[in-house]
């Protein structure tokens, strides 16, 4: 019972820390990545649908991005839903294929990106303390209805902080390889 309890705290932890990673992959750092483009959803036929799923997004060189969409017909729309995003990005087509050049960051705009990662990762550790507290909380509900002895509670609790430490420490972590990585020029 208390085993499960643990494992399953981590297990949410482990998710919490792939969500982290997963919203530090969309912040621009002045390099090409295709994980800028992931989120961005374009008109096909009438469903919203991922550009990822309507054309082969590829990086070209360090400050382009590629996009080769399967039907020529989708080149306005895919550069309208680019233009369009949140990302400040400027398409070009050639032929077959668009082309996005990724400007180079000021310090200013490297500066507030770094906030935006620093922001994540304390959304991210709120995420790990909150789970924190909902284990503290069934431990303590556990052992009011006598289901855990003391013992197993003080126990439990100092396995779900070791686990909440671990993981607070890799939020820091990876908010601080991120910062560095936006901070390079």
């Amino acid at each position: 019972m208390l085993q499960e309890l643990v494992s399953d705290a981590e297990d949410r932890m482990k998710k919490s820390l792939a969500n982290l990673r997963l919203e530090l992959s969309k912040l621009r750092t002045g390099r090409a990545s295709t994980a800028l483009l992931d989120h961005i959803r374009v008109d096909y036929y009438g469903v919203s649908t991922p550009l990822n799923q309507v054309s082969t997004v590829t990086v070209s060189d360090p400050r382009t991005i590629s996009i080769s969409p399967w039907e020529k017909s989708m080149i306005p729309v895919i550069e309208k839903a680019i233009m369009e995003s949140d990302l400040g990005l400027n398409p070009m087509s050639a032929s077959e294929t668009i082309r996005v050049p990724i400007p180079s960051l000021t310090e200013e705009r490297r500066r507030e990106i770094s906030k935006l990662a620093r922001s994540e990762g304390e959304n991210c550790k709120v995420a790990i303390r909150n789970i924190r507290r909902a284990c503290n909380s069934d431990l303590k509900d556990w052992l009011k209805e006598k289901e855990i002895t003391e013992d197993d509670d003080r126990l439990g609790q100092t396995q779900v902080q070791t686990l909440t430490d671990r993981f607070t420490t890799a939020v820091d972590e990876i908010v601080a390889d991120k910062e560095k990585e936006i901070m390079t020029v």
